[in-house]
């Protein structure tokens, strides 16, 4: 089992994060976190680094119904979704399987939990 879903895309990096973020609404997702690995590892490391983002994307129902079931799946949120620059006009965008994710936890009321943020990220995914 795979922990990601992925989809290239041709597009500008920016064009993308755009494209991803609008995605991630229409599911229900809102995005509270964006790390910008490139400038934090120039930053930290001055070092050069490809365009990377990581977008930590957050549906409030379902984090609230997985904190009811799960009090530490917070170590878990928000799900991670990437997008990375490729060679030419080239994007790739992936997002957490939170399924298999979930499986680490072994707690069976996260399941359904679990399978529907996994249908939305599909979805978001999917509709690129």
């Amino acid at each position: 089992m795979s922990y990601y879903f992925s989809k290239r895309l041709e597009t500008t990096f920016e064009e993308a994060i755009s494209k991803v973020t609008e995605a991630l609404k229409n599911e229900g997702f809102g995005v509270l976190t964006d790390i910008d690995v490139k400038k934090t590892l120039k930053t930290k490391l001055d070092t050069d680094f490809y365009n990377y983002r990581i977008l930590g994307a957050c549906n409030p129902k379902f984090a609230y119904e997985a904190l009811q079931k799960e009090d530490k799946i917070g170590t878990m949120l928000p799900c991670n979704v990437i997008v990375q620059e490729k060679e030419g006009e080239q994007v790739e965008v992936s997002a957490i399987d939170p399924a298999a994710s979930m499986m680490a936890v072994q707690n069976p009321d996260l399941k359904e939990i679990a399978a529907q943020v996994q249908i939305k990220l599909k979805n978001v995914i999917e509709n690129l």
